[in-house]
């Protein structure tokens, strides 16, 4: 079946740019919260399946998730930063399922987010980015 709009399709490479910016501000956010606000609950999570010293990981995680958003908001690295956090995404989804009460956001939130990285791990940066598609 053709195209319902074959003119959008000129505009392809902006999905990915779009997918990209948003996700890496999420990311960005996230990483501020795990340093600011929800730092006491992050070092529960970390104290509960028992990763010591907790303090550690929720800054080491935390400036992950900054460096990973900055990566995608400005297209640097983009496929590895996007593997890195579907990694990290997979495995807080993962402790999510098996825990709600650990972590405070949705199954949902964390399974959207691992798809947009899967995607973007597929498709590469798009438009307006350092990387270069070869």
């Amino acid at each position: 079946m053709l195209s319902v709009f074959p003119n959008l399709l000129t505009y392809q490479l902006l999905a990915p740019f779009i997918l990209r910016v948003v996700v890496g501000i999420i990311f960005l956010e996230l990483g501020y919260l795990k340093l600011g606000k929800e730092k006491s609950a992050w070092n529960m999570f970390f104290e509960t399946i028992h990763f010591k010293p907790t303090q550690l990981f929720v800054t080491l995680l935390a400036v992950i998730e900054i460096v990973s958003g900055a990566f995608l908001v400005v297209g640097y690295l983009t496929q590895v930063a996007a593997l890195v956090m579907a990694v990290i995404l997979f495995a807080e989804g993962y402790v999510e399922l098996k825990d709600g009460a650990l972590l405070k956001r949705d199954i949902v939130f964390y399974t959207l987010l691992l798809v947009i990285c899967i995607s973007l791990l597929l498709t590469g940066a798009g438009t307006l980015a350092f990387d270069l598609p070869l």
